[in-house]
């Protein structure tokens, strides 16, 4: 067996992983690359394998890193399936029907304000090609619910475990056997567990991840925070209250980026739990996105695949998390530019979590000189992105080509973050039954090389490796 690393591999976006065995090649999501946009425009228009080449596609979670270039996969010749959860397959639908509505507006609305025509930008996908990848999904529910495996062929078979990241999210476990079994050498079990996005132990909807009960020999992990670990969520209460109250008092509006899948649903769920408690004030909130709307409304689906949380906080009085008098979903273009001239205070949640394109931009553009106006980070911001370079504090910043300083107060609440810390991931490793090989991914190399060292220490012997991109390996 042969895995070549051709994404996320010392960067956190752009997940590929490509798994070669007895002449089928299985893709291990199919991500888009977020960063700068020179780079992400050849890393995303371009693959590093030949589409047709592809037999499979198991897709671990509807986040854009992970999903967003199976448009360009069956754009390119792709005939295969492509396997997710119910869930993944129906948010990653508008994961990427988003995405390339983003990068229409985003290259009509760039190429208004630049001179030269050969600095304008285009889309990478169209909405047709969505609509033609998703053609190619195959629905399989977790192993926890199904009992069933998923067999790809005569020598190759996956379940999925529950990840726990977000909604739909999946550990993929496959099952690999090599050789002859007519042959002296006889025939080889070979098996290998992919965490995708790990979550968290107390997120505010979702369950722990789900230990895998087989034997794992090669596990590919993601390791995005390998160097720290999390506040607790509980900390939100405070950190909210906190800045709520600054504006109140500065008439002022908090700015938070938040990915319309997960991110924006958590902090809905606790802002409501927070105003139910009176913990904190009352102020307009505006969901200005779309998208976000879209997948909240997917949520009420899959309670099943909430965690007890959401049964004592909202679920026994039949009540919606995600539904309050304070909140507004913002629809149409008009409504948004609208808050523009809106008095503060308020809180404006939009999209992208990372600042990459989407409204959140328009907010930004004209929020972040005010010193009156908060900029919350709820996420990891990947590097060269414009929520890194704005969490550093880096000023000016380029919005569309201008330049604008950044003056507004900019907070960061760690807290928030749906990927597994340094514990959770040293304790989810420790539960991994007779490992053999482990690979760090989604990472960036001083957060991995920081765990790469523990695990050493932890687990001695055992075979450690941070890939790089186009790397490949035999196990």
């Amino acid at each position: 067996m042969k895995i070549n690393f051709l994404g996320a591999d010392q960067n956190v976006t752009g997940s590929k992983h490509l798994i070669q065995t007895n002449g089928y090649n299985l893709l291990l999501d199919c991500g888009f690359y977020q960063g700068k946009r020179a780079d992400s425009n050849k890393l995303n228009s371009t693959l590093p394998f030949e589409a047709k080449d592809i037999n499979a596609v198991i897709l671990s979670h509807a986040h854009l890193d992970h999903c967003g270039t199976l448009p360009i996969l069956v754009k390119n010749g792709f005939e295969g399936k492509i396997y997710c959860t119910p869930a993944t397959a129906e948010i990653a639908k508008y994961i990427m029907l988003d995405a390339a509505e983003i990068q229409k507006q985003d290259a009509l609305y760039f190429n208004k304000h630049v001179e030269n025509p050969a600095d304008q930008i285009y889309p990478i996908y169209s909405e047709q090609d969505v609509l033609n990848a998703v053609k190619h999904f195959e629905t399989i529910d977790y192993f926890k619910h199904s009992n069933q495996w998923t067999v790809l062929n005569d020598n190759l078979r996956f379940k999925l475990y529950d990840a726990g990241h977000i909604l739909g999210s999946a550990i993929i476990y496959v099952e690999i056997k090599e050789g002859d079994p007519s042959a002296s050498s006889g025939q080889v079990i070979k098996t290998l567990a992919f965490t995708g996005d790990l979550g968290r132990d107390n997120s505010p909807i979702l369950p722990a991840p789900q230990y895998i009960e087989e034997d794992v020999h090669t596990l590919i992990t993601e390791c995005t925070y390998g160097d720290k670990n999390h506040n607790p969520i509980s900390d939100a209460t405070g950190n909210f209250r906190g800045a709520i109250t600054t504006v109140i008092k500065n008439k002022g509006k908090i700015i938070v980026p938040a990915f319309s899948l997960g991110r924006t649903q958590d902090i809905i769920y606790i802002l409501h739990k927070l105003i139910n408690q009176k913990a904190i004030p009352t102020i307009p909130i505006y969901i200005d996105s779309p998208l976000a709307e879209k997948i909240t409304d997917i949520f009420p689906k899959y309670v099943t695949d909430f965690n007890g949380n959401f049964q004592k906080d909202f679920g026994y009085r039949g009540a919606s998390p995600f539904l309050l008098n304070n909140i507004t979903y913002v629809r149409t273009i008009e409504e948004s530019k609208s808050l523009n001239n809106k008095p503060g205070p308020m809180m404006i949640i939009s999209a992208s979590g990372m600042c990459e394109g989407g409204r959140v931009l328009h907010h930004l553009k004209n929020n972040i000189e005010n010193p009156q106006n908060i900029i919350l980070i709820t996420g990891y911001q990947a590097e060269n992105t414009l929520g890194r370079k704005i969490q550093e504090n880096v000023s000016p910043i380029k919005i569309y080509g201008k330049e604008y300083n950044i003056r507004a107060q900019v907070k960061t609440l760690h807290e928030f973050s749906a990927h597994a810390d340094q514990n959770d991931l040293s304790s989810y490793i420790s539960h991994v039954k007779n490992l053999q090989k482990l690979f760090l991914v989604h990472t960036e190399l001083p957060q991995a090389t920081i765990f790469k060292d523990l695990m050493e220490k932890s687990h001695p012997g055992l075979p450690i490796e941070i890939p790089t991109m186009g790397q490949s390996f035999e196990v």
